[in-house]
């Protein structure tokens, strides 16, 4: 931690206004790495043009410059200007050849950015701003290149890779080897990746539509070549739908992902060389949960479809971010929806959407999907650039219609190949093939916060009047709010199912009305089915409506958006009286849930994982941001209540429901299996919480049997929560049994952090001294600090404070290390406004101790934000519902 407590001055802001083009293109690069842990020498050949007046500066960090020469003539030290971060060349002429030698040190790269040392294996991350510290470069996005890369290294890396086609290699007379690469699509530094080390591969072919045989290869730690083959499968799978759902085909010769362990994010979609974290590639039924291998075929294709959203398109500026990721997300929604199912795809969506992105708009670190300002752009990374820019995207092909939506993509990709591209080039091409005009739809990309929608009914002599308003609190910086497009696929259902067809209503002004013809009473609005659009929904609770549509509504998505709307409400309700110190009290509307739920747990028309959703209550963050202040400990504990009254209500069929779905099929990780271990470890789950008197033997049973890491894992955290000394010894059984496995012991870092423990904040800490703890491996500090901060509210919330001092004395250690990572860490605290006075305070004090500590620039920008005072909570048009608020 620094210890100078003198004020640090804020840094200078990046605006998305100032941006003026690059003043030299970059025609082609040859760079040439001599690769040693503790001094690699980076030789770069450069073919330079002037574009427009001004000197050539170069970025770089952390770096040795050697020399520089144009034209193959050196220069002086007085020829150009070195500072900190960059090399500027003010005399250079029209058109020249640059020469830059430079060292660096992988071996001491602690923050994973540039050319860093991992498990003994040289591995490079480049995005967004790390091939500054590999060489001198124009490190931004808009300049393209050509890459040819020449690397030397040691036989002991006897795989050497980067971008592109391998045109050459051989060995050298002193113990070392090369290897030769050529990319032909020109590129931006950011994409450029290298990995050189030792490892076992797993290899196939794919024949691309076209007929052309593209070479695949995996290449992960030795030993672990049968754990990357369903990242295989998964990557033929989004080959395939992306020629058939896009038309978009892959272009070199070889596609290659690398695993390594530390990894500061997901993975990396480098031209033809992903790297991955190896948590979201390597998976086995016996040491991998059917999440991890939903995530990995998420992932895998997720990096894929990059080649056309991201590579072959990328972006202008890192203002345009969410025009390759948000694009991205939504293409690897669409491709898991048709691997797992429209329906349950979508709930998922939805639900990470909750708890993720409507808490980051409703906060002080609220921003645009494309924002406008950044200090650091590390810390633009967010939920909202990435699941809300795929929201965006999604209203388009409902606006447009699915054959439109596609001819607007298709113009896309063919008009602006091989260029860098701005979010209003993609509007423009859905513009020009529709023939709309979609300049209001513009104000999703500049305007933060979660719009507001409030839905209200009158009956009338012929039918049915609704009316919806919108509104969109004020955020940082942006006061005023213009009404959004707002896409409202909406219909009326009855006791027996539907009453008219799907409609879509297109909302453009803050009021919209719609009068509706019908003879029935009896019937529900439907409304937001599928989650048409990105808002808070607001309507008059009514429980006969709720329990109508979860009964009848055959919108899959709406009829379980029902179940959390009720679930919602009483959840809502419980915490509050809570917070007063009284216990909640069994009612009508309890009891009508729980019946509700069986009914559903009963109808055989449904599939496993859609009865696991339906029987999940919504999360505590989605509880806690429906309310205006909330004890966090008062929400998790209405939580567990809600829990045990559906266990009471349900127990004989949650029973049957277990036992009905146990098997000895091999594991399958396809969704219907994955659905019957859904619904099979729910039903345990709600069993434990209800305290069943069979639930802790079942739980003990099915760890010690289980034949797949999903169930041995489930049953772990099940008795985790039952508590008692088969605890302890269960949990050392499991570490024992997979102390050889670090993605397995995150998990077991993970479970332990999310425990209630009985001394209290003194065992997560004491697991910050474990020998398996690594500080400096961004997957185990997420496991331990990330799971205690998000799913340990009895702890990390304590009254007393010591949560969040824990917490943040680890985030500012971190700092000195890594600052990417502590600062996304840094961020839970955006919640705290949301929390009752004394956490408020709590929060404040340790944002303020981070702001004193001299942090990084990452951790400064967070701290600063999130610290700032309070912004008034307007929600204008709305008086009469801002009591019940948000409960949907």
């Amino acid at each position: 931690m620094r210890t100078d407590t003198a004020p640090q001055k804020k840094p200078q802001a990046t605006r998305l206004v100032d941006y003026t083009p690059p003043n030299f293109d970059i025609d082609s690069v040859y760079l040439d790495f001599d690769l040693r842990p503790k001094s690699t020498r980076v030789r770069s050949k450069m073919q330079v043009t002037r574009k427009a007046p001004g000197p050539l500066v170069l970025d770089g960090e952390d770096i040795q410059l050697k020399s520089v020469r144009i034209d193959g003539k050196p220069l002086k030290r007085s020829d150009y200007r070195l500072t900190q971060t960059q090399l500027i060349l003010a005399k250079v002429p029209g058109s020249f050849t640059l020469q830059i030698e430079t060292v660096c040190s992988p071996a001491e790269n602690t923050q994973l950015m540039g050319l860093y040392v991992s498990g003994g294996r040289f591995c490079t991350q480049c995005e967004a701003e790390g091939f500054r510290r590999i060489t001198y470069y124009m490190d931004r996005p808009d300049v393209l290149s050509v890459f040819t890369v020449k690397i030397t290294a040691s036989q002991k890396y006897p795989y050497l890779l980067a971008n592109g086609n391998c045109v050459d290699s051989g060995e050298l007379s002193n113990g070392r080897h090369y290897a030769v690469w050529e990319d032909p699509f020109p590129k931006p530094c950011y994409l450029f990746a290298l990995v050189a080390g030792e490892f076992d591969t797993l290899e196939d072919n794919f024949t691309t539509m076209s007929g052309r045989d593209v070479d695949l290869c995996i290449y992960v730690d030795p030993g672990d070549a049968s754990r990357a083959a369903y990242a295989m499968d998964a990557l033929k799978r989004s080959m395939t739908w992306d020629e058939e759902t896009f038309g978009r085909e892959y272009d070199l010769d070889r596609f290659m992902i690398v695993a390594v362990r530390d990894f500061n994010f997901g993975a990396m979609e480098n031209k033809g060389l992903n790297i991955f974290n190896s948590a979201l590639l390597l998976a086995d039924g016996e040491s991998a949960t059917d999440m991890n291998f939903e995530q990995i075929e998420a992932v895998v294709a997720h990096e894929y479809f990059h080649n056309w959203s991201g590579n072959r398109i990328t972006c202008r500026d890192w203002f345009q971010l969410c025009l390759k990721e948000g694009f991205t997300v939504f293409r690897d929604q669409e491709f898991s929806a048709s691997q797992r199912g429209a329906a349950v795809q979508r709930i998922k969506d939805v639900r990470a959407l909750r708890s993720r992105q409507f808490p980051e708009d409703g906060g002080p670190l609220a921003h645009p999907v494309r924002p406008d300002s950044y200090m650091k752009i590390d810390n633009f990374y967010t939920s909202t650039v990435y699941e809300k820019g795929a929201e965006l995207v999604r209203m388009l092909k409902t606006l447009l219609g699915a054959e439109e939506f596609r001819k607007g993509c298709d113009h896309y990709f063919d008009s602006l190949d091989g260029t860098a591209a701005t979010v209003e080039q993609f509007i423009a091409s859905f513009e020009h093939t529709s023939g709309q005009d979609l300049s209001a739809f513009m104000r999703w990309y500049t305007q933060a916060g979660t719009p507001q929608l409030k839905v209200s009914t009158k009956a009338t002599e012929n039918g049915l009047d609704i009316t919806f308003r919108q509104a969109t609190s004020p955020t940082p910086n942006q006061p005023q709010k213009a009404a959004q497009v707002l896409p409202i696929r909406w219909q009326l259902v009855g006791n027996n199912g539907p009453v008219n067809e799907p409609q879509l209503t297109v909302m453009a002004g803050k009021t919209h009305k719609i009068s509706v013809e019908t003879s029935r009473e009896d019937v529900s609005l439907s409304v937001l089915q599928d989650f048409s659009a990105p808002v808070t929904l607001h309507r008059k609770a009514n429980t006969a409506d709720e329990l109508r549509l979860m009964g009848a509504d055959t919108n899959a998505f709406n009829r379980w958006e029902a179940g959390q709307s009720l679930a919602r409400r009483l959840l809502g309700d419980m915490a509050m009286t809570l917070q007063k110190g009284k216990m909640p009290r069994p009612d009508t509307a309890l009891r009508s849930y729980t019946a509700a739920l069986g009914a559903t747990l009963s109808d055989t028309t449904f599939d496993n994982n859609f009865k696991a959703l339906a029987l999940t209550p919504p999360t505590d963050m989605e509880i806690a941001q429906s309310l205006d202040t909330s004890d966090p400990v008062a929400v998790h504990l209405a939580g567990r209540w809600l829990n045990r009254a559906i266990s009471e209500h349900l127990s004989p069929a949650l029973l049957e429901t277990y036992h009905a779905l146990q098997t000895d099929e091999p594991f399958d990780p396809a969704s219907e299996a994955a659905g019957q271990r859904a619904l099979k470890n729910r039903a345990l789950a709600l069993l434990a919480a209800g305290q069943h008197p069979q639930a802790a033997a079942l739980a003990l049973s099915q760890f010690r049997s289980a034949t797949n890491m999903t169930d041995e894992f489930s049953a772990l955290a099940i008795l985790a929560r039952l508590g008692g000394q088969r605890v302890e010894a269960s949990l050392q059984d499991f570490y024992d049994k997979w102390h050889h496995n670090p993605l397995v012991i995150d998990k077991w870092f993970a479970l332990q952090a999310s425990r209630e423990h009985a001394d209290g904040i003194a065992t997560i800490e004491a697991l910050t001294q474990h020998p398996a703890y690594d500080p400096r491996n961004p997957n185990r500090t997420r496991s331990l600090l990330g799971h205690f901060a998000m799913n340990n509210p009895m702890l990390f919330h304590k009254s007393d404070g010591s949560g969040y001092g824990f917490f943040t004395a680890q985030i500012l250690d971190m700092d000195n290390r890594n600052p990417s990572v502590a600062a996304r860490l840094l961020g839970v605290y955006e919640i705290w406004r949301k929390l009752d006075g004394e956490r408020q305070a709590l929060i404040r004090a340790k944002l303020d101790h981070v702001i004193r500590s001299k942090p990084s620039k990452n951790m400064l920008e967070i701290a600063t934000t999130v610290n700032k005072p309070m912004i008034d909570r307007l929600f204008v048009n709305f008086p009469s519902v801002i009591a019940p608020m948000t409960r949907l």
